[in-house]
C-alpha cells in the first residue's frame, strides 16, 4: 500500500505541473519507469572476440583489451591500415609479434575482420609452438636450408631474416610466411607462426593444421 500511495502522490504532483489527466500522467510516469529499469546491454567480451585473454596480453604489453580499445579508437586506429597500427603499438615498446597481436584483435573487436581474415579480405593461419632450446638455435632451424629440409619439406625462399628475432618467406604458391621468434630464458624458445595471403578459410584452416604438424616435426628434430 505505501508504495500504492507514493505513486498516486507522484502522479498528483506531475497532474500539477502539465495539466494531464490522471490516467495519462500515471501512463507516462509508469512507462518512464519501465525504461528507467531496462538493464543496459552487457559490456562486450574483448577477450573472446580478439582470441587471447586479458591476462595474457597484459602481461605482454601492459594493457588489457579494454585500455588498448580506447588508446587505438583515440589513435583513429578504425580509420588506418594494418601496417600502420602494428607500427605504432610497437613504437609503444611492444614486442613486434605482440604488437601484431594487439592489432589484430583491435581489427576483431571493431569488426574490421573475422577470426583468421586480414583486413583486405584475404585469409591466414597461425600457430605457434615453444621449445626447450635457445632462441638461437630455434631460429637456425628455420634459416639453414640443410636443417630445414630435414624436417619442413617445401620449396620457398627466404626474403628477410633479422637473427634470432624475424623472418619472412616466400611460398612456393606465392603465399608468404612471417615468423617471430620469442627468448623464454637460456633454454626455452617460441615461435610464431603467421602464413598470409590464403585465398579462403577451408585453406586457412588447411595451413594451420599443416603447421601444427610441421612443428612437431620440428620438436623432434631440436631433441636430435
Amino acid at each position: 500500500m505505501p508504495a500504492q500511495k507514493d505513486l498516486k502522490r507522484i502522479v498528483r504532483s506531475r497532474m500539477e505541473k502539465t495539466g494531464e489527466s490522471y490516467t495519462t500522467a500515471r501512463r507516462q510516469i509508469l512507462n518512464k519507469k519501465k525504461l528507467t529499469l531496462v538493464p543496459p546491454p552487457p559490456a562486450p567480451d574483448y577477450a573472446a572476440l580478439a582470441g587471447m585473454s586479458d591476462d595474457a596480453i597484459q602481461k605482454k604489453t601492459g594493457r588489457t583489451w579494454a585500455q588498448w580499445v580506447d588508446y587505438l579508437d583515440a589513435f583513429g586506429a578504425k580509420d588506418k591500415a594494418h601496417r600502420d597500427i602494428a607500427t605504432h603499438v610497437h613504437s609503444l615498446g611492444v614486442d613486434g609479434w605482440y604488437a601484431q597481436s594487439v592489432t589484430v584483435g583491435y581489427e576483431r573487436i571493431r569488426g574490421l575482420r573475422e577470426r583468421g581474415q586480414r583486413r583486405g579480405g584475404a585469409w591466414e593461419a597461425s600457430k605457434s609452438k615453444t621449445f626447450a632450446v635457445p632462441v638461437e638455435k630455434l631460429f637456425d632451424a628455420f634459416a639453414n636450408a640443410r636443417k630445414r629440409k630435414q624436417w619442413l619439406e617445401a620449396a620457398l625462399k627466404v626474403r628477410t631474416a633479422t637473427k634470432p628475432k624475424s623472418m619472412r618467406i616466400t611460398w612456393d604458391d606465392g603465399t608468404s610466411v612471417d615468423l617471430w621468434f620469442t627468448s623464454k630464458g637460456a633454454a626455452k624458445s617460441n615461435v610464431a607462426v603467421q602464413h598470409l595471403k590464403l585465398a579462403s578459410k577451408e585453406d586457412a584452416d588447411r595451413r594451420k593444421k599443416y603447421w601444427s604438424e610441421q612443428l612437431d616435426t620440428l620438436g623432434t628434430f631440436l631433441k636430435k
